[in-house]
């Protein structure tokens, strides 16, 4: 009879050199790709029976490396910032209205990470050297994701400032959201607008009738995004989620990593407490 083999886990030194390490490493990404999910140990014969189940975070190698030194592993302050850059990249592209700009110095050290790059660019530049030309190519494929990642993400708010000018200037919650050049630009931008609608028909109409922000009836002139747009959200923790229907509103019970689309108006608190993430 055919016995079920067990595949142990490898036992690596309390001081690992770097070349294991660096091996190790490699396979880091792989291993973020997989579900982790509960996996059984299934006993050989003549073994006892476990009591408990191996789950899959115990196999993970960034806890195998916490483990052997905690000190010298840990992700560097440039790829936490890539990351950060781009998750906010994506939500400002997905979401319908404009985000709130984060204070919290990542474009700063985003701006100061392409000045040294370009300074870097510019001394190797010089070197002829086939290896000095390939690692130059390297940093150069680097810098233009960073470029353009931070001009996407500008463009995306730009976007939705011109569209919504009167809408993020017309509130003082809203206009929190804008950058101080950001608040600048929209300020500039509407009274350019405006002007050019006065010397161009504006100025014609009564008085009463000049502003471009009048609420008479119940009808706001101000534009306003759509709200009830569909957005497709990533789950980061076990929550139940709300949702409006057409036809009836639904609660459903969601898991971490589930994939939804639903009404902005019902994801963006979600998003807000970072139950959630748009993709």
């Amino acid at each position: 009879m055919q016995q079920t083999k067990i595949l142990a886990p490898i036992l690596l030194p309390q001081n690992p050199t770097p070349t294991i390490r660096d091996n190790i490493l490699r396979f880091n990404d792989f291993s973020r790709a997989f579900r982790r999910k509960a996996l059984p140990i299934r006993p050989v014969a003549g073994s006892r029976r476990p009591s408990q189940r191996l789950t899959a975070p115990s196999m993970d190698i960034d806890d195998i490396l916490r483990e052997v030194d905690p000190q010298a592993y840990h992700i560097p302050r440039q790829t936490r910032d890539l990351q950060a850059l781009t998750r906010r990249w994506v939500a400002e592209r997905s979401a319908p209205e404009l985000l709130a700009w984060q204070s919290d110095g990542l474009f700063e050290r985003v701006n100061e990470q392409i000045k040294a790059q370009i300074e870097k660019i510019e001394e190797m530049t010089g070197d002829m050297d086939p290896k000095t030309n390939f690692a130059l190519i390297v940093i150069q494929t680097e810098l233009e994701r960073y470029k353009f990642l931070v001009r996407s993400y500008l463009r995306a708010r730009i976007a939705k400032i011109d569209k919504h000018t009167l809408h993020y200037l017309s509130d003082e919650a809203l206009r929190k959201r804008l950058s101080s050049t950001e608040l600048a630009y929209a300020t500039r931008h509407q009274a350019l607008l405006h002007n050019h609608y006065l010397s161009s028909f504006l100025a014609s109409f009564p008085e009463k009738l000049q502003n471009l922000n009048d609420t008479a009836g119940n009808i706001s002139m101000v534009d306003a995004p759509d709200l009830d747009t569909a957005v497709f959200i990533r789950m980061l923790r076990d929550k139940d989620v709300f949702g409006r229907g057409t036809d009836e509103d639904i609660t459903l019970a969601a898991s971490n990593a589930d994939i939804l689309i639903l009404r902005w108006s019902s994801a963006r608190q979600l998003v807000l407490d970072m139950d959630a993430e748009l993709v």
